[in-house]
């Protein structure tokens, strides 16, 4: 199994360095030149999102508790939805008639630098974590596939992505991600009714299931399902990763199309991951480690022909998904934080060559903290909870309402970021009644229309 992975692990830097020979400025790296098409805004968008928490998060989701899980990445495409054709198009058409590259490029056009910088050291501070969230699925990978300890698996896995992304940005990461995605969808449609097969049919994979709830889609009820798409959705409006991936579209026809059928592929493979994490506890119903059950699955239960598909399937998934976060990170790095500090003295060779050291240098960082958190899952949350309080409410709202500006954005930052943190010392989460996302998201909504409203009336004559 060891050949397969290193060869197909080649073959992904092989593309990436083929790619990054037209990289030769910034804009290239930053938005691939505003040139991609249709197909390769739906590939890039569709590893970004098949990552690890759709993968070895969702089977783990799906182990636990059945059916239900579906949510887990079905939001996702719900959130995709509303990118593809409320928010995404409105954004591209924005972000091109202005030269912008990043999302911090827009909320300086929108609110101002100081809005810029503060979101860029929120993002900042968050980001790392999803990053290791990825790479620690592909640390799993490769100790289940080849024996490495864990530590070395997440280093290996952590230089790949960042190899074959500071190579050539958006450019090199698009051409990658196609060869990822066609081997994550030939793995997961093949394995799933192999494994459903191998455990017994749908009779003996709904019997071990935890509980009745494990076997619909409304799980405990309502209220449970509502704050996971509450939780999940609008981090996939605004996300960074994908907002800028669609800022390298050749038109807003390509935006619609492309993120439009990522969408319906994301809810479409949902049901994947969690019916193979149905299948594993058939085979594991007492699993210490419940985010383990996938590469379990394919290491002890599947033939070797179909375990090595599947690992390398759900490496390119983890791979795939961390070079969309570098990509959030690097670019924030160099363009919202490193870059101003030269007092735009930069000339486009410069600013090149220093989104390509803030790659590496974000690469390494995860590495070092892809061993803090305790689960996959964990670490997603952090990271998704805290991109939707600080980015939803001032970027959707910028985009229909012109006049508030960099005080009222803020303001709404702060009242998201506090509401949810007063919900959770309250025990909103664990009661069911507060849950701290759509407070937050409320919070910053009604300051944002009361600071704007009054200052409307305050510049009235």
């Amino acid at each position: 199994m060891l050949p397969i992975l290193a060869a197909y692990c080649l073959a992904l830097l092989l593309v990436g360095a083929f790619a990054s020979r037209s990289v030769r400025r910034a804009e290239d790296f930053f938005v691939a030149g505003r040139s991609l098409p249709p197909t390769l805004i739906f590939s890039t968008f569709l590893a970004a999102n098949l990552g690890a928490g759709s993968t070895v998060g969702a089977a783990e989701f799906g182990y636990t508790s059945g059916l239900p899980a579906w949510w887990w990445v079905g939001s996702a495409g719900i959130g995709s939805v509303v990118l593809a054709f409320l928010v995404g198009p409105r954004l591209h058409r924005v972000a091109k008639a202005r030269g912008l590259y990043t999302v911090g490029d827009y909320l300086e056009l929108r609110y101002g630098r100081t809005t810029r910088l503060v979101v860029a050291a929120i993002l900042l501070v968050g980001a790392p974590a999803i990053l290791a969230g990825q790479i620690i699925a592909a640390g799993l990978v490769l100790q289940a596939a080849v024996g490495l300890p864990k530590s070395l698996g997440t280093a290996l896995a952590g230089t790949l992505a960042t190899a074959y992304f500071a190579m050539g940005g958006l450019r090199s990461a698009s051409w990658v991600n196609s060869l990822q995605v066609a081997v994550k969808a030939v793995g997961f449609l093949v394995a799933v009714p192999w494994m459903i097969a191998a455990s017994g049919g749908w009779t003996e994979v709904a019997a071990a299931a935890a509980d009745d709830t494990a076997l619909s889609l409304g799980g405990a009820g309502f209220g449970d399902t509502a704050q996971l798409v509450l939780l999940l959705a609008p981090a996939f409006v605004v996300s960074p990763g994908l907002v800028q991936k669609l800022f390298g579209a050749r038109d807003e026809h390509a935006v619609r199309v492309g993120v439009g059928l990522q969408a319906a592929a994301l809810l479409a493979y949902a049901v994947l991951p969690v019916l193979l994490g149905m299948a594993a506890r058939v085979h594991f119903p007492e699993l210490a480690d419940p985010d383990s059950a996938l590469v379990k699955l394919f290491t002890e239960v599947a033939p070797l022909w179909l375990g090595a598909l599947m690992l390398a399937a759900i490496l390119s998934a983890e791979v795939s998904s961390a070079d969309a976060v570098l990509f959030m990170i690097a670019t924030s790095l160099s363009r919202d934080v490193l870059e101003p500090l030269s007092r735009g003295k930069l000339s486009d060779r410069e600013r090149l060559a220093l989104a390509r050291r803030s790659a590496l240098g974000a690469g390494a960082l995860s590495i070092l903290l892809a061993n803090w958190f305790q689960s996959i899952l964990s670490a997603l949350s952090f990271f998704y909870s805290l991109l939707t309080l600080t980015l939803f409410v001032p970027l959707v709202a910028g985009l229909f309402w012109r006049r508030p500006g960099q005080s009222v954005a803020l303001a709404a930052i702060a009242a998201s970021l506090g509401a949810a943190g007063l919900a959770m010392l309250a025990g909103g989460a664990a009661e069911g009644w507060l849950p701290p996302i759509p407070v937050g998201i409320l919070a910053g909504a009604v300051v944002y229309i009361a600071r704007a409203a009054i200052g409307r009336r305050a510049s009235a004559p």
